[in-house]
């Protein structure tokens, strides 16, 4: 096996145990407030079953730099060639992989360290880097999308009143759809022509995105993995066991004018809704609230950050970009594999919080 590693963690680590199960409900007021730094590792573990001339794949690396993320470092081996790229126009890493035709059972396998702290908007700071995001193939800025944001924000006049405006009717009037593959599309265009406003948080979170952005307010989607449970006993808003395999979550950011960059997840909110209680509940349900007041301003860093990329173009691929890079990716004889498909693209990933 050829290895290659970057930026690998030097000090030695104790593996605590399994991810521990957690309450139906949660256990504590849901209110995510930065305290200590928590390391986590994640192995990512991909297999192209049935492989037909040269092969690829393409693993997410933690990309994100931040006050409330510090990449660690990543380590990959391969039975075929092994490589780091990044995407042009976003900085976006992954370890690139390609096996030839002779290579029977193509594996490869990534490790990823890093750190995180729980986030807050700080309102006593000002950021005055301000640049605004363009549209992107599924998140455009024009036509309907920019007659519905005018509309949820009539009336406001500051950044924070529209942002809260948009986030609020986003809750309201959307739904997370069980039945939506993976995290969805992101087709916000769609969504709002068909007037279906149901998905799953590449859909919600890019909804938020591009109406934001298309009153000035500049805003982008953040790429991720769920790694813990959540200490607040939120069963949906976190992993139960190490296995993440399916635990992809994306968030977004709003910048507002004397705060920076906000998060916000309202994604999530739909999420908690759908999922904490074994029946779906209502926004009214005392679990909903406290999660709705919260995640307009904060997230709960029981989770990855991998990148911010939009119409991702794979390194060495002849087929199309990718709308995010969220998954593992691959190919074999020249045809994208789906990411969702086990029966011909496996991939595991698992995630353990380590501490010195």
């Amino acid at each position: 096996m050829r290895r290659r590693s970057f930026l690998q963690a030097g000090a030695a680590a104790s593996v605590v145990g399994s991810l521990p199960r957690f309450a139906l409900a949660q256990q504590l007021p849901y209110d995510p407030k930065p305290s200590a730094w928590r390391t986590f590792e994640i192995t990512t573990r991909v297999e192209v079953l049935k492989p037909q001339g040269v092969s690829r794949a393409w693993v997410p690396l933690p990309s994100v730099e931040s006050d409330y993320q510090k990449v660690i470092g990543n380590t990959w081996s391969s039975n075929g060639s092994a490589r780091l790229a990044r995407d042009g126009k976003y900085g976006a890493g992954m370890v690139v992989s390609e096996w030839s035709a002779s290579e029977k059972a193509p594996v490869l396998e990534v490790v990823s360290s890093f750190s995180t702290i729980n986030r807050a908007t700080d309102f006593g700071k000002r950021n005055p880097q301000i640049k605004l995001d363009a549209a992107t193939d599924l998140i455009p800025t024009d036509g309907i999308v920019r007659k519905t944001a005018y509309e949820i924000t009539r009336g406001k006049s500051s950044d924070v009143d529209k942002a809260r405006a948009i986030y609020e009717w986003i809750v309201d009037n959307t739904q997370r759809n069980p039945k939506t593959r993976g995290c969805g599309v992101g087709d916000i265009k769609a969504m709002l022509e068909t007037g279906d406003l149901t998905g799953k948080c590449a859909d919600l979170n890019a909804l938020f995105v591009g109406l934001a952005r298309s009153v000035n307010l500049p805003a982008r989607d953040v790429y991720g993995l769920r790694v813990a449970r959540s200490d607040f006993g939120y069963r949906s808003l976190g992993v139960g066991s190490p296995n993440v395999t399916r635990a992809q979550h994306c968030r977004a950011e709003v910048f507002l004018t004397g705060y920076g960059w906000v998060p916000v997840d309202p994604a999530d909110v739909r999420k908690v809704v759908l999922e904490e209680k074994p029946q779906p509940t209502t926004l009214a349900d005392p679990v909903v609230p406290p999660v709705r007041a919260k995640l307009f301003g904060a997230w709960e860093m029981n989770w990855l950050a991998y990148n911010e990329a939009h119409d991702v173009k794979l390194p060495g691929s002849s087929g199309p970009a990718v709308g995010f890079l969220m998954y593992p990716q691959a190919e074999t004889g020249k045809e994208r594999l789906d990411p969702l498909d086990p029966d011909n693209f496996k991939y595991t990933i698992t995630a353990r919080e380590i501490k010195a």
